[in-house]
């Protein structure tokens, strides 16, 4: 089955799961442009804010009912320096999973989510140079609900219109 829906915001036809991400982690983005240069040393899998603050990129993978493929988000992670540094020793490497796990703090503030910064998480390492498994640390919060039992194709067509046009009543 592959997931297709018509939007009701820009009236297309989507088609495939999307991944959505964000570029850098939200402490970083709520640093003035001005200042970023100077506070933030920004990769394309890791960040690091104010010399203080360590961030690896991953994805939460969130099932999607009937399809094969999950919905993606690629998120930040806000983890101990100690941490940090064991996972850029281990980021080169072939064979990695059976490092970590991390645990760690969602450094991406999600749409369509009641408040995810500072979510508690686990961050796993996977092979092949496939950025980390970012997993839901158990709670009564949707991200985790849907980690674990998935969404029906409606749910992700709702996500879709949120990330891509805005919240209903928003100016896109």
């Amino acid at each position: 089955m592959t997931f297709s829906f018509r939007c009701n915001s820009c009236g297309e036809t989507h088609e495939g799961i999307p991944t959505f991400g964000a570029d850098m982690p939200s402490i970083a983005q709520w640093i003035s442009a001005a200042d970023r240069p100077s506070r933030v040393d920004l990769g394309t899998d890791d960040c690091v804010v104010d010399g203080e603050r360590f961030l690896v990129r991953g994805c939460l993978e969130i099932p999607v009912q009937g399809e094969s493929d999950p919905l993606v988000w690629g998120v930040w992670v806000d983890i101990s320096q100690a941490n940090f540094d064991q996972w850029a020793g281990a980021f080169k490497l072939k064979e990695r999973s059976h490092i970590g796990p991390f645990p760690g703090y969602l450094g991406t503030a999600l749409p369509c989510y009641p408040d995810t910064f500072n979510h508690h998480v686990v961050m796993h390492l996977r092979d092949d140079g496939i950025r980390p498994y970012i997993e839901v640390s158990q709670s009564n919060h949707p991200l985790h609900i849907e980690q674990c039992n998935g969404i029906t194709h409606e749910r992700l067509a709702e996500i879709y219109r949120e990330v891509m046009h805005g919240a209903p009543g928003r100016e896109a």
